[in-house]
C-alpha cells in the first residue's frame, strides 16, 4: 500500500474530512488530496506532523510496518474509568479557561464565540488526545516495573 492509502485509511479511521486533515496539519484541502491520490511527494516534516494528528507512526505512513500503531504508544498502559473521568473534568475545565470573562482566550488572542463550532470540536478534540496521551504516559513513567502488566 502507497503513503496516500495509508493516509486515507487513517484519516476515515479518524473521521476527518480532507478540510479538517488540512486545518490540523496546515495545509490546503488540495495538498491532501494530492496527496492522498500520489500526485505530489511529502516532506519529512508533513510525514511527522500527519503521524501526529493521524495518531500513528511514521513508519507506517511509510510503508516500513504493517501496524499503524507506533511501538511506544502499543505499550503505554490503558486507561480505567476514574482516568476517563479525570480527562473529562480536566477537559471541561479546561475550555471553561479558554472562554475567560472578558471574551479573550488563549486561542491566538481572539474570542471562542469568534471560532465557529467546526474549530471549537476539533480544538476540543485535540485537548482530550493531548489528555489522553498525557495520562496514559504518566501512568507508565509512574508505576514501578515489578506492577506492570
Amino acid at each position: 500500500m502507497e503513503i496516500g492509502s495509508r493516509i486515507k485509511v487513517k484519516r476515515k479511521e479518524n473521521r476527518y474530512t480532507q478540510i479538517e486533515l488540512a486545518k490540523l496539519v496546515n495545509v490546503s484541502p488540495q495538498v491532501i488530496s494530492n496527496w492522498e491520490r500520489g500526485y505530489s511527494d511529502l516532506s519529512s516534516s508533513d510525514v511527522a506532523r500527519l503521524a501526529d494528528v493521524l495518531n500513528c507512526s511514521t513508519e507506517y505512513l511509510l510503508g516500513k510496518t504493517k501496524t499503524s500503531k507506533s511501538d511506544w504508544n502499543s505499550k503505554l498502559p490503558e486507561l480505567t474509568a476514574k482516568d476517563e473521568r479525570d480527562i473529562t473534568v480536566d477537559l471541561e475545565k479546561m475550555i471553561n479557561n479558554l472562554e475567560s470573562k472578558d471574551g479573550y482566550s488563549a486561542y491566538d488572542g481572539h474570542s471562542m464565540d469568534d471560532m465557529d463550532e467546526e474549530d471549537k470540536e476539533l480544538l476540543k478534540a485535540s485537548l482530550e488526545n493531548s489528555l489522553r496521551l498525557a495520562k496514559r504516559i504518566a501512568k507508565q513513567k509512574f508505576t514501578p516495573i515489578k506492577y506492570r502488566d
